[in-house]
C-alpha cells in the first residue's frame, strides 16, 4: 500500500498492481480528484489512439458508476491535469468503468471474485512461467491462489505475489455475468435501503424540531 500526503491529508492508496512512470504521475493526480467524488482508482492507461488518450478506468464501493459519474470524474481531473502540466502534448481522456471482465488490482477485488476464471501476467518469470490463466481458488491480503491446468495436462496450484503481477483480470463467462448482475441487483437494493434510512432520519430530525 503506497501513502500518498495530499493537501494535508495521508491519502491511502490499497491497489496492489499499479502504474510505473507518467502513468504513476497521473494515476498520483486521480486519487485525491476520484476520492473527494466518492470514487476509487481502478488504473490508468495510456494509448496512442488519436494521438495520445489517457484511459482512467474508476470504480466505487457498491456498484457501478454511471455515465454522470464519468463526466464528472472528466471534468474535475480534466482540470487537475492541465493544472499541474503533467502531459506535454495534447491529449484525449477517456474515464469509464471497469465493465464486468474487470481488472483486479485490490486483495478486495481478489476476494470478492474467488471461484472465478481470471488471467494474471506477471511482471517477471514466476514458477518459470509470465502467464497464467484458471480459478481464482482464494486470496488472502497479499497472493491469489490460481488452480490451472499445465501444458503438460496436469493440474497445479500456484499462489501468486498482487505485487509482482503487472496485470490481472476476470476472464468473461456465463457465470461471470450472471455473479456480476446478481451483484449489482443487490448493490441496488441496499444503495435504497440506505437511501430510505436517511431519508427517514432527516424526517424525524425536523419532527423532533
Amino acid at each position: 500500500m503506497v501513502d500518498y500526503f495530499i493537501f494535508g491529508a495521508i491519502l491511502n492508496d490499497d491497489r496492489m498492481i499499479t502504474e510505473t512512470g507518467l502513468e504513476a504521475r497521473i494515476a498520483k493526480a486521480a486519487l485525491p480528484v476520484l476520492g473527494a467524488l466518492g470514487f476509487r482508482l481502478v488504473r490508468v492507461r495510456l494509448s496512442g489512439r488519436d494521438g495520445l488518450t489517457v484511459q482512467v478506468m474508476a470504480d466505487k464501493d457498491g456498484g457501478e458508476i454511471s455515465v454522470e459519474d464519468c463526466a464528472d470524474i472528466s471534468r474535475d481531473l480534466g482540470h487537475v491535469l492541465d493544472v499541474e502540466d503533467l502531459i506535454d502534448r495534447a491529449y484525449n481522456l477517456e474515464v469509464s468503468s471497469p465493465g464486468i471482465d474487470r481488472p483486479l488490482v485490490r486483495a478486495s477485488d481478489f476476494e470478492a471474485w474467488a471461484g472465478h476464471e481470471i488471467r494474471v501476467e506477471m511482471a517477471g518469470l514466476f514458477e518459470g512461467r509470465r502467464r497464467f490463466r484458471g480459478t481464482l481458488k482464494s486470496a488472502d491480503d497479499q497472493t491469489a491462489e490460481v488452480q490451472f491446468v499445465d501444458t503438460d495436462g496436469e493440474i497445479h496450484r500456484s499462489k501468486l505475489p498482487m505485487n509482482e503481477m503487472a496485470e490481472a483480470r476476470l476472464v468473461m463467462s456465463d457465470d461471470l455475468i450472471r455473479a456480476s448482475l446478481k451483484a449489482a441487483k443487490a448493490n441496488r437494493k441496499a444503495a435504497a435501503r440506505a437511501m430510505k434510512t436517511n431519508t427517514d432520519n432527516t424526517h424525524n430530525t425536523h419532527k423532533g424540531a
